[in-house]
Order: C-alpha cells, then sequence, then structure tokens
C-alpha cells in the first residue's frame, strides 16, 4: 500500500470513528436532541438546506459569496503582504518605519475592527474584505520576512564570488529560498481569513456561511450550525489543499536540499 493511500485510509477511518463516537453520545442522550442532534438528523438538515436553502438564502449562493469575499481579501493581503515583507527585509529604513505599526495591529482581534469598519464603510463587501486583508497581512509579512532572514548565507557568498549582482543575487538566491516559508505563511493565512470572514458575517451580513452559522444559532437549529461549520471546515481544508498543491508545482525543490 503506498504512503498516500495509507494516509487517506487512516484520515477515513479517524472519521468514522468519530462519527460513530458522536452517534454513541447523541444515543446516550447525555444533551438534549436539540442540543446535540445525532449525525443522521444533521445529514437531514443538510439535504433540507441544500434543496429549499435558509433564511431566504440558497446553500451555494452562501457558499460562493464567502468563497468570493474570503479570496478577495486573502489574495489582497498575499499581493501587499508579500512586496512589503521582502522590502522591509532588505531596507532597514521601510522595516523601521511598519514594523511599529504592524506590531500595534498584530495583536488586536478581528473583532475589534468590526464596528469601525462598519462605521467607517457600512456593511457591504468592502469593510469585509479590508478586514480578511488587516487579519491575514501581517502572518504573510512576517513569514516573507522569515523566508528572506533563513536564505542561506553561503548561497549568497559562491554567488558573489561567481560575480553575481545584487538584483541577480535578489532574483535567483533570496527569492527562491524564501518562496517555502511565503507559502506556510500563506497556509497559515487562509485559516486566518477564514477566521476573520466568519467573524464579519456573523455581525454584519445577510449572506454566507458565517451569517447562516448565527442566523440557524438565533432559532436554536443546532443541525443546520453544525452543517455550517463542517462546510466551512471542509472549503478551508481545500483551499489549504489547493494551496499546497501550487507550493510544489511552485517549489519542487523544497524538502531537497
Amino acid at each position: 500500500m503506498s504512503s498516500t493511500a495509507r494516509s487517506y485510509g487512516l484520515t477515513a477511518a479517524v472519521l468514522v470513528v468519530a462519527v460513530l463516537l458522536w452517534e454513541a453520545v447523541s444515543m446516550a442522550g447525555i444533551f438534549p436532541a436539540f442540543a446535540l442532534p445525532s449525525p443522521v438528523a444533521v445529514w437531514q438538515s443538510f439535504v433540507d438546506i441544500v434543496r429549499d436553502g435558509y433564511g431566504g438564502q440558497s446553500l451555494m449562493s452562501d457558499i460562493l459569496i464567502s468563497c468570493f469575499r474570503i479570496l478577495i481579501g486573502f489574495v489582497g493581503a498575499v499581493a501587499i503582504g508579500v512586496p512589503v515583507g521582502l522590502l522591509m527585509s532588505r531596507n532597514k529604513l521601510i522595516f523601521d518605519l511598519i514594523d511599529p505599526l504592524l506590531q500595534f495591529v498584530r495583536p488586536v482581534p478581528p473583532l475589534a475592527y468590526i464596528p469601525l469598519l462598519v462605521v467607517w464603510f457600512g456593511i457591504g463587501e468592502l469593510p469585509k474584505a479590508i478586514l480578511i486583508l488587516v487579519g491575514t497581512i501581517p502572518v504573510i509579512i512576517i513569514g516573507t520576512m522569515s523566508g528572506v532572514k533563513s536564505t542561506p548565507a553561503l548561497r549568497i557568498s559562491v554567488a558573489r564570488t561567481l560575480g553575481a549582482t545584487n538584483a541577480q543575487i535578489f532574483r535567483r538566491i533570496v527569492l527562491p529560498s524564501a518562496m517555502p516559508e511565503i507559502f506556510t505563511a500563506m497556509r497559515v493565512g487562509i485559516g486566518v481569513a477564514w477566521t476573520c470572514l466568519v467573524a464579519a458575517e456573523l455581525i454584519a451580513a445577510s449572506s454566507g456561511l458565517g451569517w447562516l452559522v448565527q442566523f440557524a444559532g438565533q432559532a436554536l437549529q443546532v443541525g443546520v450550525v453544525i452543517v455550517g461549520i463542517v462546510i466551512i471546515g471542509v472549503i478551508g481544508y481545500a483551499m489549504e489543499l489547493a494551496i499546497r498543491k501550487l507550493e510544489n508545482w511552485v517549489v519542487p525543490w523544497r524538502g531537497h536540499d
């Protein structure tokens, strides 16, 4: 059996065991049926939502809206964060200018920005994209800086000995060496982006998966809440796997230094 098949088999086994434990706890009546519905009841809730939607929105529209918001904010964070991280790691003045603001923003929970963003930009798409960007960009910047600083000094010394210019060293040595850390930051950042999105949709939205969870929770529809949580987890995991595949294509040498 290949390692890939073994990995998939173990994952499937863990999921089966988890569902069986869930069913056992549900049947034991430890929690009321409305508080912990059985897997069968949750599956029925999923079927109902797929067929009829929930709260006036179809499930597919909620998924597409949330994914669109994620892509806008996350791609913006990567597009801004990677160049800023590269500049900060190469220029002391830029580092001194940006780092205090970065360290100030980084520990502030994304929920703290929501009231300001709603007041400034309303409850449209812009504040959600900004919240995702603000929450994700520190991870991207710090990962990029870490990647640049982890470039082996020996590689740079050899390149200089062979007559490489600073631009050539950056393009052919520093940037390729930093790419694995940049992709690691992206994989962490996609999780942060989902956290920020769900936080925004819980408060300032009328559609999306976070809104679905919050709207169903207010009505004590725990089955629907669990469906929303599972869908968020599955999509987030799929996005993380997509970043891994992109990393394997862009950085095929990772792990083979």
